[in-house]
C-alpha cells in the first residue's frame, strides 16, 4: 500500500507545485475536510475508480478508468457509460480492494496522481471552471490533504474534460 510519502516522493520527482497537508484531523465527509481547511466545500475533489465492463466478452477485465469530481457532487453514470461505449449498467464504481489493487492508494485517501496503474483519467468540467486558487484532493490517507491548483491539476494528470456531476 502506498502512503502519502509515497505521493511526496512523486510530486518531488516529477516537480509537481503541490503541496501535502498532513495531519489535518478527522475528515469523514466533504464538509469536515473543508472546514478543517478553511474553504468552500467545492474546492474538495474526490478521486473515484470506475470499471466498464465491454459488452460481449465476459472473460475480458472490465476497464479500469479514474474520475476526478467534486466532493459532494453524484458523479452520473450515463456520461461515463456513453463515452466507453456501453450500457449504464455496465459502469460500476471499484470496490475498495480493486482501489487498492489498481491505484495502490486506500478508498477515502486516494490522490489524482502518483497511482502505480496508469489509467484514463477523466475531469469534471465543473473543476476545469473554477476560479483561480486552490483544490484540495485525496492525500493519500485519510488524514491528508493534497493542495494544488486546477491548472497544475490539468498539467499533471492531462486528463479528459466532462460534464459528469449533478
Amino acid at each position: 500500500m502506498r502512503t502519502p510519502d509515497d505521493l511526496q516522493q512523486f510530486i518531488e520527482e516529477n516537480g509537481i507545485e503541490a503541496q501535502l497537508l498532513r495531519d489535518i484531523g478527522d475528515t469523514p465527509t466533504v464538509p469536515a475536510a473543508a472546514a478543517a481547511l478553511g474553504v468552500e466545500p467545492d474546492r474538495i475533489l474526490k478521486t473515484l475508480l470506475f470499471l466498464a465492463q465491454k459488452p460481449g466478452d465476459r472473460e475480458a477485465p472490465p476497464a479500469p478508468f479514474v474520475v476526478i469530481s467534486h466532493g459532494e457532487h453524484r458523479v452520473e453514470k450515463r456520461p461515463l457509460a456513453d463515452l466507453h461505449g456501453v450500457g449504464i449498467k455496465r459502469i460500476k464504481l471499484a470496490s475498495p480492494d480493486i482501489v487498492l489493487q489498481l491505484l495502490g492508494y486506500p478508498a477515502g485517501g486516494v490522490p489524482p496522481f502518483g497511482h502505480c496503474t496508469a489509467v484514463e483519467v477523466l475531469l469534471d468540467s465543473s473543476i476545469a471552471d473554477l476560479d483561480p486558487g486552490f483544490v484540495y484532493a485525496g492525500g493519500g490517507d485519510d488524514r491528508t490533504m493534497l493542495q494544488l491548483t486546477v491548472e497544475e491539476l490539468t498539467r499533471v494528470v492531462q486528463p479528459q474534460i466532462i460534464s459528469l456531476s449533478v
